[in-house]
């Protein structure tokens, strides 16, 4: 069974990380995680790949906090495309991706967040919900554009929040579902299962959500 080439971009401990090598591991997961590329070169994810003998390379990340300049993006394109990536996936990634990586692999950069799109986009999505008082929250799966948290969505798991959540415990609960559909959703595109028709991620033999 040929696998889809995984690039994994992280920036910290690398939890979705290791949820998707695990899966990789298993005999019957059409995807294999080819590089993992952090900006942060004291970043846990890097560790996690060279544990299982994945290549794992860190690109400086220049002047700015939140985005690499094009020179700099063009480095990573350059780290993805020797390892012959076909789909780039975000993990913990704490950079906006721009025009530069987005143009070389056009609907191939996904993404996963802590909310229920297109609600609470940006940082802390779990603490945004918690604070609006909302009664479900929950995470979403989708592809990457040049703004943030704005590309067609591939799926979404539902979160309910508790009444003695804080902004742990509702985290906490969101990521065990992080690690669970992530995954699934680097199956149905290795399996050829998604359609994008304008906004919509249209799903094969699937609907796209999960309850808890």
């Amino acid at each position: 069974m040929k696998k889809l080439r995984l690039g994994i971009l992280a920036s910290g401990r690398g939890s979705n990380l290791q949820a998707i090598i695990d899966a990789c591991e298993k005999p019957d997961f059409p995807a294999q995680v080819a590089v993992v590329i952090s900006d942060n070169r004291d970043a846990m994810a890097l560790e996690r790949a060279r544990k299982h003998r994945i290549a794992a390379v860190h690109v400086p990340p220049g002047k700015h906090k939140t985005w690499m300049e094009p020179e700099v993006e063009g480095r990573m394109v350059s780290a993805l495309r020797e390892q012959a990536v076909e789909l780039v996936c975000l993990a913990g990634y704490m950079r906006v991706v721009k025009k530069t990586l987005l143009e070389a692999f056009p609907q191939r950069v996904i993404n996963i967040h802590p909310a229920l799109l297109p609600s609470f986009r940006g940082l802390e999505g779990q603490k945004q919900a918690l604070e609006y008082g909302c009664k479900v929250a929950g995470c979403t799966v989708h592809f990457v554009e040049a703004d943030v948290d704005t590309g067609p969505i591939i799926c979404q798991a539902a979160v309910p929040v508790m009444e003695e959540d804080d902004a742990d415990a509702l985290s906490h609960r969101i990521l065990e579902w992080e690690h669970r559909m992530y995954p699934h959703a680097i199956r149905l595109i290795a399996e050829g299962k998604l359609k994008i028709q304008g906004r919509r991620v249209h799903v094969e033999g699937d609907r796209g959500g999960f309850t808890s």
